[in-house]
């Protein structure tokens, strides 16, 4: 699977070259050109990381976005691109991973993402979570579907089960019809000492053959 990156900037010339620059280097990239556009995706798609700039509608516009990745169930990794200074305390506090200052050149600037992402990673593997599973990220509208269709096959299953002993006592009355008319039949073979009765008419008609 294509490793998915969300650029949030409202200077399109950055998010044009930066979305190019990743998506020639193999990414699935998508951008928003506001905090506001930026955390809609958020909540609509699954990113592995986000990228965002700090001042867009506001000074602190970026922060509304990292809270938003931060509160989203397929924890991406978060890098805060800015071209001001920033303590690291500041951005750690934010809650983002990493500072990315721009310009940056292309190469270093890739080597971070990569690493980032590879370090993330590993950080979801400790903790016993994939990105893109079952329960990341996935809403309960989602989930509703699933369920249904483990009901309907629930009530699939009884159905069969509750059919087979009203086959089982169909056979049973079958045989029983049989083994009667069979003992009835050896009844009337015991009388008769082994072979049936000749009927009088029949008597007499084979007598008045002989006499002729």
């Amino acid at each position: 699977m294509r490793r998915r990156i969300l650029l949030v900037d409202d200077e399109v010339a950055v998010l044009l070259t930066l979305k190019a620059v990743l998506e020639i280097s193999g990414f699935d990239v998508d951008t928003a050109a506001s905090a506001r556009e930026g955390v809609s995706k958020l909540h609509t798609r699954e990113y592995q990381m986000l990228i965002t700039d700090m001042r867009m509608e506001h000074d602190v516009a970026g922060v509304e976005v990292i809270r938003a990745a931060r509160a989203a169930a397929y924890h991406p990794v978060v890098a805060l691109l800015t071209a001001y200074p920033v303590a690291d305390e500041d951005w750690q506090e934010m809650g983002a991973d990493q500072l990315l200052v721009k310009p940056m050149h292309t190469r270093i600037l890739l080597q971070q993402i990569e690493d980032m992402i590879a370090a993330h990673d590993r950080k979801l593997a400790e903790m016993g979570v994939a990105f893109g599973s079952a329960d990341a990220g996935q809403t309960a509208a989602e989930k509703a579907p699933a369920r249904s269709t483990s009901v309907k096959n629930f009530k699939k299953a009884v159905k069969k089960t509750s059919a087979k002993p009203a086959a089982k006592k169909v056979v049973k009355k079958s045989t029983t019809k049989k083994a009667a008319v069979k003992k009835t039949a050896g009844k009337t073979a015991a009388k008769g000492g082994g072979r049936p009765k000749p009927s009088v008419k029949k008597a007499k008609k084979a007598y008045g053959k002989r006499g002729r």
